[in-house]
């Protein structure tokens, strides 16, 4: 929830920093991927491709260790395809629409705040996790549900609470908090704006950093969905399409599970980690999210809507989580292309 009790912003810091970053840099904090997130880019493609265009007659796919693109299918036709489009076929139990159908009916009978769950390739199955929250007659519920699903879902549990990242602090404010800002954006009519997480922008108007206003607020998505755009109402701000001095973003696009991501916060500066699965749900006590990326990158209150990417590809923004940056955890991610599609605008 949003902290009404904010600290004053950091002694020194630029408004060009914060702007032309995406968020406020910490001190001796590393600022860039490797250029392999170039070649991420390319597989990252490709896998939404295929997923698109085999439906449910893919399980899923992920980079492997070696990291090789893999596709789950259940039958040589689909495996022909697969084969043919550059990514290696692999046979499983379990097909699409089983999956499909798992989470569909989770996501119609699981509600409970402090549970998430998402589709997990590598072991072909929908992985329910539950956080320290979850105790007594609604753990028992929630593992009566799980079960009935059989061998196609399996229950774990995590540290921590899952809970969306934002606190008072240094970073972005609106009148209520603070949060982290994700990705400079504009639209084809060369208007400059901002993507955030939709809980920051939620009920929000006004965002300044501390020193000066920056915009208002142009549109909120939460729950559902976890974002925002801020429109800048300041001109003479530079306004840098990066994240961090050192890292030009070019293009936006949704991750494969297995791949490796940064993500930069004002509260943690850049941590990395990698993507454990697509479309995954989040019953947070606020309300529930779907679609979103699910990762080990840490995170902690007020990295709220910072920036997930790998080279010079945007690919989300810092929803919420469970654990933090000493004992590790889990951070979920809204991806930035579904921000991007339902505003109208690009990175750049």
């Amino acid at each position: 929830m949003l902290n009404p009790k904010l600290r004053r912003p950091i002694v020194g810091l630029a408004v060009g920093v914060l702007v032309g970053s995406g968020l406020a840099a910490m001190p001796g904090t590393a600022s860039a991927a490797p250029a392999a997130g170039d070649s991420l880019y390319a597989k990252s493609t490709l896998a939404s491709s295929l997923d698109t265009r085999l439906g449910t007659r893919d399980a899923g796919s992920y980079l492997d260790s070696a990291g090789k693109l893999v596709v789950n299918v259940t039958d040589a036709a689909t495996a022909a395809e697969v084969t043919a489009a550059g990514a290696t076929a692999r046979y499983v139990t379990r097909s699409g629409a089983t999956l499909a159908a798992a989470d569909s009916t989770l996501k119609a009978g699981l509600k409970t705040p402090g549970t998430a769950f998402a589709v997990d390739p590598v072991t072909n199955q929908v992985v329910v996790s539950v956080d320290e929250s979850v105790t007594g007659a609604k753990l028992a519920a929630v593992k009566a549900t799980v079960a009935k699903l059989g061998d196609t879902a399996r229950l774990e549990t995590v540290a921590g609470t899952f809970s969306l990242r934002i606190s008072g602090g240094d970073a972005i404010y609106s009148g209520g908090g603070r949060c982290s800002l994700g990705f400079n954006v504009r639209n084809s009519a060369g208007t400059n704006y901002f993507l955030t997480a939709g809980h920051c922008t939620r009920g929000s108007s006004s965002w300044n950093n501390g020193s000066v206003t920056l915009g208002t607020t142009a549109g909120s998505s939460f729950p559902g969905n976890d974002y925002g755009i801020v429109r800048y109402t300041n001109t003479s701000i530079t306004k840098t399409g990066g994240v961090g001095t050192s890292v030009d973003i070019t293009s936006a696009a949704t991750p494969a599970v297995g791949a490796t991501v940064y993500r930069r916060g004002s509260t943690t500066g850049t941590r990395s980690g990698r993507v454990t699965a697509l479309n995954s749900t989040v019953n947070y006590a606020e309300g529930s999210v779907s679609g979103l990326i699910r990762t080990t990158v840490c995170a902690q209150p007020g990295d709220s809507g910072g920036p997930l990417y790998a080279g010079s590809t945007a690919l989300g923004l810092t929803s919420g989580g469970s654990g933090n940056c000493t004992s590790g955890g889990t951070t979920y991610f809204q991806p930035v292309t579904e921000a991007l599609n339902a505003y109208g605008v690009s990175v750049f």
